[in-house]
C-alpha cells in the first residue's frame, strides 16, 4: 500500500500562485506514474496533470496547460506549481500514485488539499 500526503493548498487571489506537494511512502517500489486530480463541488473528479516516475512524460488537462507545471524528485515526491490561478481552479486537489502491475498494481489516493481562488 502506498501512502500519500499532500500539502500546499490554501486561499489565493485570482492571478496568484500556489505550489502543491505530495510525498509518497510505504510500498513505493514500482510506482510508475503520479499525478494530480481535482474535484469541485457538484462536479466529478478530473485529471489535472500526471508524470511518469522518470519525469520524462507529462500530461496536462487542456484547462491548465501553460499555467500549471508538474514535476517530481528522486524521493518520490510530486509537485504541482500553479500559476495564473483562476476562480474556476477552486477545488479539492488529490494526489494519485499508480504501481506497475509487475509489482502488484494498484492506485492510491491522498486525502486531498483545498485550493480556493477568490475573484
Amino acid at each position: 500500500q502506498v501512502q500519500l500526503v499532500e500539502s500546499g493548498g490554501g486561499l489565493v487571489q485570482a492571478g496568484g500562485s500556489l505550489r502543491l506537494s505530495c510525498a509518497a511512502s510505504g510500498s513505493i517500489f514500482g510506482i510508475n506514474t503520479m499525478g494530480w486530480y481535482r474535484q469541485a463541488p457538484g462536479k466529478q473528479r478530473e485529471l489535472v496533470a500526471t508524470i511518469t516516475s522518470s519525469g520524462i512524460y507529462k500530461n496536462y488537462a487542456d484547462s491548465v496547460k501553460g499555467r500549471f507545471t508538474i514535476s517530481n524528485n528522486a524521493r518520490n515526491t510530486v509537485f504541482l506549481q500553479m500559476n495564473s490561478l483562476k476562480p474556476e481552479d477552486t477545488a479539492v486537489y488529490y494526489c494519485n500514485a499508480n504501481r506497475d502491475s509487475l509489482y502488484g498494481g494498484g492506485s492510491s489516493w491522498g486525502q486531498g488539499t483545498q485550493v480556493t481562488v477568490s475573484s
